[in-house]
Formats: structure tokens, C-alpha cells, sequence
């Protein structure tokens, strides 16, 4: 009697093919953020030690903003590294993470920074009328005025880059990608609110509006197609707060500020206490007045 013939034994299939780590389009999204937040941590560590050095070496007469734009500016770098990496790995152009280099400080960006002004001068404008605010007399003249209000555009510029792209750029296209855009946008949008409460003199009011004015930066990202917008506005209100106004920038009062400014003792509603305008009730009036500039700037597009 002939032997039956058998099969050869099945082999699993490797987990690639099974759709543990790939789909149709490659790379599972939540694998690609993870690789992505690894390169990050990689390059991090060298630039906190470099600061360590050159502070160390240079000791007191380091000046601290100078510190504060060494960090903003290797902090982007950084983010701009690990997403070129990542474009390269996914075989994208790097502009469809938010910064098309096409739009490089253009149109977008100055309207932003634009409307942005004018929202930081609208909300102390509003805190000043019901007698919250107080320009104050002028701390800088001349020189010192002009240099430190250049810093103060260059430090907040960088620090409109940074903050958008590292929370609006790959973070936002990759887990947007795994579970939507909105549930993306809301999720990091409330982790840096949240991280704003580790600052000194914050309060829910204040987190609160930082989570809002992220979600209306996506918002601004979702209509305009690019984060130049919110860049140019994150920018420009930064300024105004820190610099122009002379107040509390999320509780932190900085160095060489226009004026001696004085938010007056009284409701935190209004003023927003140490923490600042942001933390002012008048702030959330300012963020829906934004939207429905963004609104009639940027018409939802009708399908051809």
C-alpha cells in the first residue's frame, strides 16, 4: 500500500505579514511615533550636556536668555532632525508635516502674526479698561530698547517653530494618521495644556486656555494646510505679552521687557493673577474672535 502524501508543515506567517508592524501604506502609525519619540530622546541628551558644558565653563557671566535661545534653537533643530529622519524612512516630503518650505515666512505667516498682535493687544486692552492693566513707564531707551526687542522676536520666533512643530507637525500627522485628526489634535492639545500647570503660578484657568488656543492653532492647521499661520501668530502674541506689554508669559515675568507694567491687584478672572493674560476670562472671548477670523480668511474649500 503507497504511502499517503503529506503536506509540508505550515510556517507562521512573520509578523510583518500578519499586520502587526505594517499596513498597506508601510509602517504602522503607532510604530512610527515611536521611533520618532526614541530619535528625539537619542538626540536630546547631547544638547542638554553641551548646555551643561558651556554654562559650567562660562559659569555666572553666561547670560540666561542666551541660554534660553541656545535651548529653542537646538530644541527645533532636534525636532527638525528626528521628522527629516522620519520623512526620509517614509519616503515623504518633509513639508507634509507642517512646514512646507515653499511658505517660508510668507503670506501665512504674516497674517498670522498679524491677528496674533492684535489678539495680545485686544486682551490687555480689555483687561486695562475694567482697570486690571497698566502700561507703566518705559524700562528701555535707545540701544537696549531696539536690541532687546529684536532678542525678544528672534527668541519667540524660534519658540513658534519649536512648539508648533514638535506638538502640530509629526506628532500631529502620525497620530492623526492611526486615530483621526481631531482626536489627535485634542489629545496633544491637552497634553501641553496639562504640562502648563507645572509652571509657577498656574491655575486651570490658565491651563485651560493653553489647551484652547492649541486646539485653535490645529484648527488653523486644518484650513490653511500648513502650520505657518499659527507659527506667525504664536509668535507675535508671545511678543506682545512678554515684551510689548510687559506682563506675566505663563507666569513667567522675563528679562528686558518694554516697560514697567503693572497688572493691578484684583479679580484673577480679569487679570489672570502671576500667571497673566492667558489666565484672564477676556482670553477665551479673544480665541473665539480668532476663529472666526481664521473662518473668513481661510473658507472651507467647495468639493470640485
Amino acid at each position: 500500500m503507497r504511502d499517503e502524501q503529506r503536506e509540508p508543515p505550515s510556517e507562521a506567517a512573520p509578523p510583518w505579514k500578519t499586520g502587526l508592524f505594517l499596513n498597506e501604506q508601510g509602517l504602522r502609525p503607532g510604530w512610527r511615533l515611536v521611533v520618532f519619540v526614541l530619535l528625539l530622546l537619542g538626540l536630546s541628551f547631547p544638547l542638554h550636556d553641551l548646555i551643561r558644558i558651556i554654562v559650567h565653563f562660562r559659569e555666572s557671566s553666561f547670560p540666561v536668555m542666551g541660554v534660553e535661545l541656545f535651548e529653542e534653537v537646538g530644541a527645533f533643530g532636534i525636532v527638525l532632525l528626528a521628522s527629516f529622519v522620519m520623512s526620509r524612512i517614509e519616503h515623504r516630503p518633509m513639508g507634509k508635516y507642517g512646514l512646507p518650505a515653499n511658505e517660508l515666512l510668507g503670506g501665512k505667516f504674516w497674517l498670522g502674526f498679524l491677528f496674533g498682535l492684535a489678539e495680545i493687544s485686544l486682551l490687555v486692552g480689555l483687561i486695562a479698561a475694567f482697570g486690571g492693566y497698566s502700561f507703566g513707564s518705559l524700562a528701555l531707551r535707545g540701544n537696549a530698547l531696539l536690541l532687546w526687542g529684536l532678542f525678544h522676536l528672534l527668541l519667540f520666533l524660534v519658540v513658534g517653530l519649536y512648539e508648533e512643530f514638535l506638538f502640530r507637525g509629526y506628532l500631529q500627522f502620525t497620530l492623526g494618521d492611526g486615530i483621526g485628526f481631531w482626536p489627535a489634535a485634542l489629545l496633544l492639545s491637552l497634553l501641553f495644556g496639562s504640562g502648563h500647570l507645572t509652571n509657577p503660578g498656574e491655575g486651570i484657568v490658565g491651563a485651560t486656555s493653553v489647551f484652547l488656543i492649541r486646539l485653535v492653532w490645529c484648527f488653523t492647521l486644518r484650513r490653511t494646510g500648513s502650520l505657518w499661520y499659527a507659527v506667525g501668530m504664536h509668535a507675535s502674541f508671545d511678543w506682545g505679552e512678554t515684551f510689548l506689554f510687559s506682563v506675566p508669559n505663563s507666569g513667567t515675568v522675563w528679562e528686558g521687557h518694554l516697560s514697567n507694567a503693572v497688572l493691578h491687584p484684583g479679580p484673577k478672572w480679569l487679570t489672570g493673577g502671576t500667571v497673566g493674560p492667558e489666565g484672564s476670562v477676556f482670553c477665551f472671548l479673544t480665541m473665539g474672535l480668532q476663529v472666526l477670523v481664521v473662518l473668513w480668511l481661510f473658507p472651507r474649500k467647495k468639493p470640485g
